[in-house]
């Protein structure tokens, strides 16, 4: 936002060479609704009038109970689906010119990975399917970024399932996106691997600062990585709170000893469970 003050006494400077007091945001969702059709002519209403924004560089979760729609939102914004009704735009555009642009990033729960290629091969499988020439020291980069620089050569039954997840996240950040959408990227690890990974992801994404939307089932994993954390209900979904994150970055293992912390997870962990009644 502009602030007035900084502009007092100031010459006035015109009107094109001043700030925007209202950019448009990275992802916005206008009014949408959801349907998928079933058989016999019934329909399943997943969203509904679903209105949300995600500002450029700012990290947002989504939680809600099974079936709320998280996931169907997510793929709306990387363009795998469209709305019944509504508007879904990324960067003031339709998500499907991003994608033929190859600037938004994607990684899943199931980590994808082709079985019989390196690491360094996953990495740089996006290069080759955008029809460039692979960056080798930006994968080599991406490689260190998720701490994997020693298995470049490493096929996926060679690494645990982490580092698994490690290497689709560098692949989804190879071609430097403008946005990443994460959906459970860390569903299929276990608690202690889990957790392991969070702190990882804070610390890449601390590094990069790149829009970030992530579908989530863990409060605990929403609250360490996000700056807000939107609470759908049930089906159909619809925004029912949004959290502002407020502990400072970066945010390693001690912030999840704080007093703060845990009644966030709190409040949102109880309306969570309301949602699902």
């Amino acid at each position: 936002m502009i602030d007035a003050e900084q502009y007092a006494g100031q010459p006035a400077a015109p009107p094109e060479a001043l700030p925007s007091a209202d950019p448009a945001p990275a992802i916005a969702l206008r009014a949408v609704h959801k349907e998928f059709p079933l058989r016999r002519g019934k329909t399943v209403h997943a969203l509904d009038g679903v209105d949300l924004t995600v500002r450029r560089g700012e990290f947002v979760a989504l939680l809600g109970p099974s079936g709320c729609g998280k996931s169907t939102v997510l793929r709306m914004v990387a363009g795998l689906d469209e709305p019944t009704d509504g508007e879904v735009l990324v960067e003031d555009r339709p998500p499907s010119a991003l994608v033929r642009e190859h600037r938004l990033g994607v990684a899943f729960q199931e980590h994808a990975l082709l079985p019989w290629a390196t690491s360094y091969g996953n990495i740089a499988l996006p290069f080759r399917v955008a029809g460039r020439s692979v960056d080798r020291e930006r994968v080599e980069a991406l490689l260190d970024l998720v701490g994997l620089s020693g298995f470049a050569d490493a096929r996926p039954r060679q690494l645990s399932g982490g580092m698994r997840q490690r290497v689709a996240i560098a692949r989804a950040l190879a071609l430097d996106p403008e946005v990443l959408l994460l959906d459970e990227p860390f569903g299929a690890l276990d608690a202690v691997t889990r957790r392991r990974m969070n702190f990882e992801l804070a610390r890449i994404w601390a590094e990069r600062s790149i829009t970030t939307l992530l579908v989530t089932h863990d409060v605990d994993e929403a609250v360490l990585l996000a700056d807000r954390v939107v609470v759908l209900t049930g089906r159909p979904g619809r925004v029912r709170h949004i959290e502002d994150i407020v502990q400072p970055r970066p945010r390693g293992r001690e912030i999840t000893r704080e007093r703060a912390f845990h009644e966030t997870v709190d409040r949102l962990t109880e309306l969570l469970d309301e949602s699902a009644e």
